[in-house]
């Protein structure tokens, strides 16, 4: 039996990788992405505080609007607290919605990180056609607003369609945050000879399957970042290693779980001498330099 490949990638195992350095000699690289997401009223996709009833489910779609309007500005004021970078992962209609929000991340010189149009929608589902378009309108939106494309991209709920890497790679796009099979960033191959990085994206630190799926407490949620920290610091000893942290401000922007969340960050500061904290972006320019062969 030959099981159904995507061909992105070959099997690589970290162990026997040739060994790099981030910048400053560093091994660990650590990145905190938060989420900007603006969702339809009545219809379409949503995080769920609790069971939503019929539609227009009013509990759910109010608990997600705090994030924007309330939860995103008390985790600006600690990330500005303790002078820690973000990347905003920006749903395009976030800037008919809540430009200011943006704007302040544009402000504090965050990357901005193409987030597709909503997530009310999941791109995977699309045709073709359907979903180079869909890039190509968030993509515009965020470089008339920016004055710049953005390098990299995460789909509205990490959603993919077998196409989803080639359509990036032809929309110039340099790296997808997507997937979260490796702690080192890899190359995904794309149709016509073209490549784009896939750069390491949590799964597990990130407060929606931690704290929405798996009803994991706020403090618990600060002791998995904090676990996940020092060990990964530990193992970086032998080779460079990501770390990314994802977090969504109507779940982390509340206020009993916010400080938990400080609590994490601070930890992670008593060592920012032994690390590199930065963006997604940075990463994958980083590993873009590096001599040919050296990113699997």
């Amino acid at each position: 039996m030959k099981l159904r490949h995507h061909d992105r990638y070959d099997y690589v195992p970290l162990r026997g990788r040739t060994p790099y350095a981030w910048p400053n000699g560093q091994r660990l690289a650590v990145y905190f992405a938060l989420n900007l997401e603006h969702f339809s009223f009545g219809e379409g996709l949503g995080a769920e505080l609790a069971p939503g009833g019929p539609q227009p489910d009013v509990l759910n779609f109010a608990w997600r609007d705090y994030g924007n309007r309330v939860g995103a500005w008390y985790l600006h004021d600690a990330f500005d607290a303790l002078k820690l970078p973000m990347a905003a992962l920006v749903n395009s209609a976030m800037y008919d919605y809540a430009p200011a929000l943006v704007a302040a991340h544009r402000a504090r010189g965050d990357e901005i990180v193409g987030h597709g149009r909503t997530n009310a929608e999941r791109q995977g589902t699309l045709t073709e056609g359907e979903e180079r378009a869909l890039i190509a309108e968030a993509t515009e939106r965020l470089a008339k607003e920016e004055g710049r494309r953005p390098d990299g991209w995460l789909g509205p709920w990490i959603s993919h369609s077998h196409l989803t890497p080639d359509l990036l790679a032809e929309a110039g796009y340099r790296y997808l945050l997507d997937w979260c099979m490796d702690d080192q960033p890899i190359w995904f191959r794309c149709r016509g000879g073209k490549r784009i990085m896939a750069v390491p994206y949590p799964q597990e630190l990130n407060d929606i399957p931690a704290i929405v799926g798996r009803k994991m407490g706020a403090a618990d949620f600060a002791d998995t970042i904090v676990d996940q920290f020092d060990e990964m610091l530990q193992l970086s000893r032998e080779r460079p290693l990501v770390m990314g942290v994802a977090l969504h401000a109507y779940i982390v922007g509340q206020p009993h779980r916010l400080k938990h969340l400080r609590r994490a960050l601070q930890h992670i500061l008593t060592r920012q001498d032994s690390i590199w904290l930065t963006t997604p972006g940075a990463i994958a320019r980083h590993c873009e330099a590096l001599p040919a062969g050296i990113v699997p």
